[in-house]
């Protein structure tokens, strides 16, 4: 759903009409919104945008000189009145209950011609799925070599290892995942953050990871033990960084 910012009102998609763009910022009179409308809507008028402002289902501006002046949004939201009450007979009610629903950010029916409906959840292009959970590199580093890639100076290397944010495989080697946990480690130090300040990351990781063990260990399901529990950790990263958005939000 678009929206009109200079007057803070949702525009229902395909409203404003194709060949008559308003300018950004653009303010109409009276007459201007009636030749946009009467080809479409034959029997609107003066009188009716009038009532419908006063039924509080249009809000246009006024000049110091009292004349209506009409944005880009109010155009949008005359259409959508007028057309519900053409083709789905609703009263102005049922029209008001719509328009409030459209202004909170819900998803216009369209064609479907019923009220408008609560919006999908979208999925965060940042959290990893299922498959790129288990998807790795094949990479063996050596500490000097993560240490070069990453920009880690010697010191807040150990101090990443000494509090298990990174680890050497069996091997003595550094994998993908230490490569991701060092590049993060770098980028937040940047910001004041050092390595005693992550241990907290370490335990919440933990605690995730054994939620899911605990999980698999009570419940089958279809596919391999890995593409479950990685199905299960993309939800809980979703879910985190859900958490996470809300608090700034507050």
């Amino acid at each position: 759903m678009a929206a009109d910012t200079s007057a803070g009102r949702a525009v229902p998609p395909g409203s404003v009409p194709t060949g008559s763009p308003l300018p950004n910022g653009e303010r109409l009179t009276i007459g201007k919104v009636l030749g946009l409308l009467g080809e479409e809507f034959p029997d609107v008028s003066a009188s009716k945008i009038r009532f419908l402002e006063a039924e509080g289902l249009v809000t246009p501006e006024r000049t110091p000189s009292g004349y209506r002046t009409y944005s880009a949004a109010d155009v949008a939201r005359l259409r959508y009145i007028l057309a519900a009450q053409r083709d789905r007979y609703w009263p102005l009610k049922v029209i008001r209950e719509a328009l409030d629903a459209l202004d909170r950010g819900l998803d216009d029916a369209g064609a479907e011609g019923g009220q408008p409906k609560p919006p999908a959840p979208s999925v965060d292009p940042h959290v990893p799925s299922a498959a790129e959970l288990t998807r790795r590199r094949d990479i063996a580093l050596t500490g000097p070599e993560l240490r070069e890639a990453t920009g880690l100076d010697r010191s807040t290397f150990h101090a990443l290892e000494g509090f298990g944010l990174i680890q050497p495989r069996p091997d003595g080697h550094y994998g993908e995942e230490s490569l991701a946990v060092a590049a993060a480690a770098v980028a937040l130090a940047e910001h004041g953050l050092e390595p005693r300040h992550l241990r907290p990351f370490r335990t919440a990781a933990d605690r995730e990871i054994g939620l899911v063990e605990q999980l698999l260990a009570t419940r089958r399901g279809d596919g391999s033990r890995d593409e479950r529990a990685a199905e299960v950790l993309s939800a809980c990263i979703a879910l985190h960084v859900a958490l996470v958005r809300a608090g700034l939000a507050r």
